[in-house]
């Protein structure tokens, strides 16, 4: 059984929910305190032992290309000229453009979260791959790739990574999935609907953030994206029912052990830096105390 050691992020949305901030800049970079989103999401892969990785985006989207890399000659002679206290800065620089090699395509085709896979397909060949998104992720011990792994490293088959639901307007964001139990954190998926609303849902599982996918789904989405009418997206929650039908195994797995942020929703975005900013070795005594003091100020007013 071979290792997946690729990986595809979707990275081709315009971000609309963030206009205007999101016109020139994509979404994807918007930062979490010193990082761009994207940055964590790779981080996380890497750290699974993903060592290609293949951005799917749009013409707006060059920013993430000169992130991931060499830094300018005018950045490293500043940082240079800063001696010691700009040495750090300067190894950190360095070392984004080495995380990964980073291959950079184009979106075309069908506007749908299975669009991507599709455009990097000759890309990935015979293998088993990582499909996951560039504005939401799970902080996790260990990683959210590295339980995908061990799970199909247990079972084979499609993978999904899960989590459970605690919201009831969840239900209208994520796709649920409803099956027999593997293990304590597995399930073997029969049901896989997408945004079915709390009442019609078969569980409390939603899939998020990504999926450990094999080669033998591309030619369920070529096929997908010729019967598609041309309304509505191709979307992969369909897809993989599909091959759920077909007698293909499918696992959802609880990521366990961590946090799961939706930093392409506003107010999740704004939770999310807080989140980071009082984890942040140096600025979370402070920022607590701002956010003590804000809540004291507005009750005593109140």
């Amino acid at each position: 059984m071979k290792r997946p050691t690729k990986a595809i992020i979707a990275a081709a949305g315009f971000g609309t929910r963030f206009l205007p901030q999101t016109k020139a800049m994509p979404k994807e970079m918007m930062p979490l305190i010193d990082k761009p989103i994207i940055q964590y999401v790779v981080e996380e892969l890497v750290a699974a032992g993903i060592t290609d990785i293949i951005i799917v985006g749009s013409s707006n989207k060059r920013a993430i290309e000169d992130h991931f890399d060499e830094p300018s000659a005018d950045l490293v002679a500043n940082l240079k000229a800063g001696g010691a206290k700009k040495k750090p800065l300067y190894d950190q620089m360095m070392q984004i453009s080495d995380m990964a090699n980073f291959i950079y395509l184009r979106q075309k085709g069908v506007y749908g979260n299975a669009t991507p896979v599709q455009c990097a397909a000759h890309l990935i060949g015979n293998e088993p791959f990582i499909y996951t998104f560039a504005d939401d992720f799970f902080v996790a011990k260990p990683g959210r790739t590295k339980q995908l792994i061990e799970t199909y490293t247990k079972y084979s088959g499609q993978v999904l990574a899960c989590k459970k639901m605690l919201l009831d307007d969840e239900y209208d964001r994520y796709g649920v999935v409803a099956g027999d139990s593997a293990d304590d954190v597995t399930i073997r998926v029969s049901k896989f609907v997408e945004k079915p609303g709390k009442a019609d849902a078969p569980s409390d599982l939603a899939s998020v953030s990504g999926y450990l996918l094999t080669p033998e789904i591309f030619a369920y989405i070529d096929r997908a994206a010729l019967e598609h009418n041309g309304t509505g997206e191709l979307m992969i929650q369909p897809i993989v029912q599909q091959m759920i039908d077909d007698g293909y195994a499918v696992y959802a797995r609880e990521i366990t052990g961590g946090t799961f942020y939706d930093t392409g929703d506003k107010l999740e975005y704004i939770k999310t830096i807080i989140d980071f900013g009082l984890a942040h070795p140096v600025l979370g005594r402070g920022l607590r105390q701002f956010i003590a003091d804000r809540l004291s100020h507005e009750q005593d007013v109140k």
